[in-house]
């Protein structure tokens, strides 16, 4: 069987946020709003040792795709609104999702207690509060001289003015208040042979995105040629997002 998964190369991985935008564009992710960030890909900043020993890592972060994930043992409704596909990515279908945010509370990698840093592997929409908030202020910061948020979105035709859109069974391009948002390993380009939208664009080649199974490919390649980490072995979650080196030595 197919087990999706993605390797992320630190030594080759400099902390651009070129992924980050990728996929805030490609996802229509919000910018910081209700109280949290909305980045599906997030990045864990460390500074370590004293000067003149100094160590800067940048430690990507997403949705692990876990294979013992506690986010699906917990989602109370049925079927399952964050569920397995077939090929091993950790799913949720918005038409089944109550908003309870179990998932949320359950992922060890969404604790700023765990990790040290707080990140958005998943995100909340508020029920009752507007997505994009921005584009809906219709306040100018110059009055009669800049345009406004709802003045940008119409005049780009899209909320979001960047919108992308895109069908996909299960979650919107747009997701509507009163439910959860991850990573998806873009799920949406997956099914037309395409890869995610931050593997696409790491200017660095830092993301390698295929099959865990595929020993002939070159994630499974790559894992067989260098030792590998992932985050948190012992919350014993399975994760299928894997490190390897390092960025400095």
């Amino acid at each position: 069987m197919t087990q999706y998964a993605m390797v992320i190369d630190l030594q080759k991985c400099v902390g651009c946020g070129s992924c980050a935008l990728a996929c805030k564009t490609e996802n229509n992710t919000q910018n910081r709003a209700n109280g949290q960030t909305y980045n599906w890909a997030d990045f864990i900043h460390h500074t370590k040792g004293k000067f003149p020993q100094v160590r800067y890592e940048v430690m990507p972060m997403l949705c692990n795709h876990c294979t013992e994930a506690p986010c699906i043992e917990v989602c109370p409704v049925e079927p399952k609104a964050m569920f397995k596909t077939e090929d091993g990515i950790t799913m949720i279908n918005h038409e089944r999702c109550i908003g309870c945010r179990a998932c949320q509370e359950a992922c060890p990698y969404s604790k700023k207690e765990v990790l040290g840093e707080e990140t958005s592997v998943i995100s909340f929409n508020p029920p009752g509060k507007k997505v994009h908030p921005m584009y809906h202020d219709g306040k100018q910061i110059i009055k009669g001289s800049t345009s406004s948020g709802v003045d940008t979105a119409r005049a780009a035709r899209a909320l979001p003015p960047h919108r992308t859109k895109y069908d996909h069974p299960d979650y919107e391009d747009v997701r509507r208040p009163g439910v959860v948002e991850k990573c998806t390993f873009c799920d949406h380009r997956i099914k037309k042979g395409d890869i995610p939208w931050c593997v696409e664009c790491c200017p660095a080649e830092a993301r390698i995105f295929g099959d865990l199974h595929d020993k002939g490919g070159r994630l499974a390649q790559l894992l067989k040629e260098h030792t590998s980490i992932v985050l948190k072995p012992d919350e014993g979650t399975k994760p299928n997002v894997f490190y390897i080196r390092k960025y400095t030595v």
